[in-house]
């Protein structure tokens, strides 16, 4: 081979070889371009690897930092929470599921001091245990194992109710434990010993307080049995003697006698009722009761002294407003007579009205009463309106209280009308007088229909001679509402007149220039039989005139619409009767006089009894005592039995118990009235329980004995009283109105 081709080979050689070489470096360029780019893109992810991995760490030092805080933050609330309930007197506990104590304060182991083996892991059963043995708790009597029994039955209650018991020192714990919701039990031991002691001295304070209202209410009972007892004696004797013959200056000594004992019984019972209501004992009975008629009643009582100082006592009852409601009789009465007593004691002259209007609602089931009652008396300064409805308040007090008094009247009155849930009201000017409102809302009775009594067909034009314009005045818009025509008048020469063209005549007692009596002799001179009626507050005065029989009735005023409507009935049927031929005489009845009982162990009440019957047609027999009134109900078979009650060996209730018993064998049930000295609240229906059929006070009423006999009367007995008695003009005591 030549020189010149081994030196081309070589050439070729050498450049195949450079290009190789080129290539291998290319390659290994390209590889080392890809191999940095590489290493950079896992030197990025080193580098963000890297800061997570810082961020992770800050973030697990800053949690473990905050898990630092919060033991430290739980380690202060739990040391501060334990620290208050170490410093607590109360006892406090924790029991596991198992009923373990977990941990306890020192108070609630102080009770155990001493006894090592109560602290935490002790159980409850053991804690009972120690408890028992120790004597710790005062069980009593109770055997320690049913205690024990007694406490775990409690203990395994879903709620557990308190418990307290007494430690041996005398303290006193009140355990509560409340069961949480994994089973675990909060302990809690309260020392009460504070409170029961506080407790205990506000009972024997109470039972002091009790003891001295009982002492009080013993005392008023007794004092108003012993003071009405010789009162009795007093006001009786005094009404006796007024029916006797006496001078002007006795009749004023007798008068003056009655009067004052009358207002002591009105001080007495103010008494009793203020203290009633000073005790919240003060009760209201609701029963039927008509209303009119409760106000007439009233103004019966009231009608004498109203009549002395010439003052008219006028009733404005709303004719289609019904008159019997539900409510307490007795109290709504004594309301009336503190309204319409005060009126007529501060009015000289002029009148006193009582008006009634309202509404019935509520399908006749109720209604809304509006009571006014209206004087024209001294009236009431302005600054003075409220002061009167306070207790012991007049409004003259600084004119050294001219007009007698408690000055507890309006305020149990207004006491009492909020009982009722009413309301009362006054309006008044000084000088001219005042005008007592209240309203209330009561039960119409189902009984009660609200009709007024028709008139007799034949009379359609009616006269009312009367002097009192506002008395005629009311008389005639009643009249007109029932269908009538009226004529009104004032004087006698009129009247005369009139009467000839009317139907009917209503004539005042006592009018100017010819009084009533003068007047119906006229007429019947003239031979005008029209039906006359006589209307008087003093009808008494005129009652044994020979001219009464000239008439056909005569009626107390105020007037009633009842009375007055029945009255005429009977005055039409009568002149009817007079006009008829009259008719041979029946034969006449054998009757015999009633039989009355009194038993009564006070001689001067026997006394005032005795004379109060003087005038009727009766026999009458006479107890001391309970038994004598026993034997003597067996002997005598009395119509009516009056029973006082305080007797010495038989008091009158176990007197009425027998003769009750003694009944049994029979169908006669006697008809027996207390008449007692005792007033207070209670004693009504302590005595009404042992058979009673009435409760009447002292002192003895003529009226309210002569009611009772007059409506117990039977039919086959001679009529007791004398023909047009004057029972309506003696007093009613007022007490004896409100609970009789």
């Amino acid at each position: 081979m030549s020189l010149t081709k081994k030196l081309a080979d070589e050439r070729r050689a050498r450049l195949a070889a450079e290009r190789l070489l080129e290539l291998k470096q290319a390659e290994l360029f390209a590889a080392n371009r890809k191999l940095g780019k590489h290493a950079a893109e896992l030197s990025n992810e080193i580098v963000e690897t890297r800061a997570e991995v810082a961020n992770v760490i800050n973030e697990n030092k800053k949690v473990k930092s905050d898990l630092q805080v919060a033991n430290e933050k739980i380690e202060i609330a739990e040391r501060r929470l334990w620290l208050s309930i170490a410093s607590i007197r109360d006892g406090f506990a924790f029991f596991d599921v198992e009923s373990r104590m977990i941990a306890a304060n020192p108070s609630y182991l102080s009770v155990f001091d001493g006894l090592e083996d109560v602290r935490p892991g002790i159980t409850y059963s053991e804690i009972l245990q120690t408890i028992t043995d120790e004597g710790i708790f005062n069980i009593g009597d109770t055997p320690a194992s049913e205690w024990r029994q007694m406490m775990q039955e409690r203990w395994h209650q879903p709620t557990p109710e308190p418990i307290v018991l007494r430690l041996w020192n005398g303290e006193y714990i009140k355990l509560i434990d409340q069961r949480g919701h994994g089973g675990d039990i909060v302990s809690l031991a309260l020392n009460i010993t504070d409170t029961v002691r506080y407790e205990a001295k506000l009972k024997r304070e109470q039972q002091k307080a009790e003891a001295a209202s009982r002492a009080k209410s013993a005392f008023l009972a007794n004092m108003s049995h012993e003071i009405r007892t010789p009162m009795n004696g007093v006001v009786g004797m005094a009404d006796l003697l007024m029916d006797t013959s006496l001078s002007e200056e006795q009749r004023l000594f007798v008068s003056t006698i009655k009067n004052s004992g009358e207002a002591l019984l009105v001080i007495i019972n103010d008494v009793l009722d203020y203290s009633k209501i000073e005790a919240d004992k003060l009760d209201l009975r609701p029963e039927p009761f008509d209303l009119e008629r409760c106000i007439h009643e009233v103004m019966t009582l009231l009608q004498l002294s109203a009549r002395q100082k010439g003052v008219d006592l006028i009733v404005d009852y709303d004719l289609f407003l019904p008159t019997i409601f539900v409510g307490d009789p007795g109290r709504m009465r004594q309301v009336l007579t503190n309204l319409i007593g005060n009126a007529v004691k501060f009015t000289s002259h002029g009148h006193v009205m009582v008006r009634v209007v309202g509404v019935v609602r509520n399908k006749g089931t109720e209604a809304e009463l509006h009571i006014t009652v209206q004087d024209t008396g001294i009236g009431i300064p302005s600054d003075k309106v409220d002061h009167i409805f306070g207790e012991f308040n007049q409004v003259d007090e600084a004119q050294n209280r001219a007009f007698e008094g408690t000055g507890l009247g309006l305020a149990i009155t207004r006491r009492l009308i909020a009982l009722m849930s009413g309301e009362i009201w006054v309006d008044s000017v000084e000088g001219e007088g005042s005008n007592f409102g209240l309203r209330l809302t009561l039960p119409v009775d189902e009984n009660c229909d609200g009709l007024p009594t028709p008139l007799p067909s034949s009379i359609r034009h009616v006269l009312i001679a009367d002097e009192a314009e506002i008395n005629g005045q009311l008389l005639k818009r009643q009249l007109e509402q029932m269908g009538a025509r009226v004529s009104l008048c004032g004087a006698g020469d009129k009247a005369l007149r009139l009467a000839e063209q009317v139907d009917l005549v209503l004539i005042d007692q006592d009018l100017p220039e010819m009084a009533a009596l003068e007047i119906a002799e006229s007429l019947r001179a003239r031979a005008l039989d029209v039906p006359i009626i006589v209307l008087g507050s003093d009808l008494a005065s005129i009652a044994g005139d020979e001219r009464m029989m000239l008439v056909q009735g005569s009626l107390n005023k105020p007037v009633s619409r009842g009375d007055l409507f029945a009255r005429i009935a009977q005055a039409v049927q009568q002149q009817q009767l007079v006009d008829k031929p009259s008719e041979p005489p029946a034969a006449p009845n054998l009757l015999r006089p009633m039989r009355l009982l009194a038993a009564e162990d006070n001689k001067t009440n026997r006394l005032v009894f005795s004379k109060l019957m003087n005038s009727l047609e009766m026999e009458i027999e006479f107890a001391t005592n309970g038994e004598e009134a026993v034997a003597l109900y067996q002997s005598f078979s009395p119509d009516i039995v009056f029973m006082d009650i305080s007797m010495p060996k038989m008091d009158g209730k176990e007197a009425t118990r027998h003769i009750r018993e003694m009944e049994l064998a029979t169908d006669k049930q006697t008809p027996i009235v207390a008449l007692t000295a005792h007033a207070v609240d209670g004693d009504k229906e302590g005595i009404l329980s042992a058979g009673l059929d009435h409760y009447l006070t002292k002192p003895l009423r003529k009226a309210a004995i002569f009611e009772m006999i007059t409506r117990y009367r039977p039919d086959d007995v001679i009529d007791p009283f004398v023909e047009d008695l004057a029972v309506a003009d003696s007093p009613i005591d007022t007490m004896a109105q409100a609970s009789g």
